[in-house]
């Protein structure tokens, strides 16, 4: 399991679309979502008092993010998004 160091998430991102309006798209033509589920997430960066500040994500949110927002990794076969949390534009709350 990948552990995400100070302020930083991992993130899975929502599978991508593969059809619009009827036409299928290929791979290269495909758009990455720009959301994504929290699967890891750092213990928080230091203050000046040397205090750890907690994130406000949580495992298991869903989360939003910017179209160049973090960097892409390899975790047990599965290209994740790792970034820090200062990049989220915001979570999606179940309706």
């Amino acid at each position: 399991m990948f552990k995400p160091l100070s302020d930083r998430v991992l993130i899975r991102r929502d599978a991508e679309e593969e059809q619009v309006g009827g036409i299928i798209l290929s791979a290269s033509a495909q758009t990455k979502p720009h959301t994504g589920t929290v699967v890891a997430v750092g213990p928080g960066r230091l203050n000046d008092k040397g205090e750890r500040n907690p994130l406000i994500c949580k495992l298991g949110m869903q989360v939003a993010f910017g179209k160049y927002a973090g960097d892409e990794i390899d975790v047990d076969d599965e290209t994740h998004l790792i970034m820090r949390e200062s990049e989220i534009l915001g979570w999606i709350e179940p309706a």
